[in-house]
């Protein structure tokens, strides 16, 4: 199997994972407000508690299993760009390292944190509402309240191929879109909706890159 199709199926894999996460935000968790700034650490402990497992479920899909396939889809992109241009293709690779080695820590403090508030929670509960609070504001600073090292990565990735060619009109449009999205996360006013078209961006963009990368088309 080529580099190509393995990235391909790594693309495909973030953008599931993704998917997952969305699925489970406006379901599961509407209720405790996960990815808004309604969130009421009290409530967020409480449903740790009662729903470990699935907490465990959802870090670990959409950080850790997302981080493995990212970390394949950074190598699979800097070497097809390294081919129309070295310079470009090690720049999106050390960028695309740095995000996946974000997003794959985030995953474990959030991990360790749902462990620690359902063993901690039913014998001191105010204590365990602090310690959320600090150990999920780490979280959020490492991957999952900005999205400023995945937007960069992408946007490079998306002008090395606007200026050399290696994927077409669709693949670049989309991952400026996003690109720009994730950048623009950093301004508290624009947070939640910058969040919005980073993840839905970044949903398209992983499916049209895993699509050129597994039929070697120029979406």
């Amino acid at each position: 199997m080529t580099m190509n199709r393995i990235g391909g199926i790594a693309a495909l894999t973030c953008a599931a994972t993704y998917i997952f996460g969305f699925v489970l935000l406006v379901t599961e968790f509407a209720e405790i407000g996960f990815g808004t700034n309604d969130i009421d650490a009290a409530r967020v402990v409480r449903f740790t508690v009662e729903n470990q497992m699935l907490l465990i479920i959802w870090n670990t899909v959409i950080y850790v299993l997302n981080a493995l396939a990212l970390a394949v889809l950074v190598v699979a992109l800097a070497s097809r760009l390294n081919r129309k241009s070295p310079d470009w293709g090690t720049m999106t690779l050390a960028f695309g390292l740095i995000w996946t080695t974000l997003v794959l820590g985030a995953g474990m403090i959030g991990n360790v944190t749902t462990e620690r508030m359902a063993a901690l929670a039913p014998s001191d509960f105010e204590t365990a509402v602090r310690t959320w609070e600090a150990l999920h504001a780490v979280e959020l600073g490492l991957g999952g309240g900005n999205e400023i090292a995945g937007g960069v990565w992408i946007l490079c990735v998306s002008i090395a191929a606007l200026l050399h060619r290696a994927f077409g009109k669709i693949v670049i449009g989309l991952g400026l879109l996003t690109g720009f999205g994730g950048l623009l996360t950093i301004l508290p006013p624009l947070g939640e909706v910058a969040g919005a078209v980073f993840g839905l961006g970044a949903i398209a963009w992983f499916i049209a890159v895993g699509r050129s990368l597994l039929f070697k088309n120029e979406t």
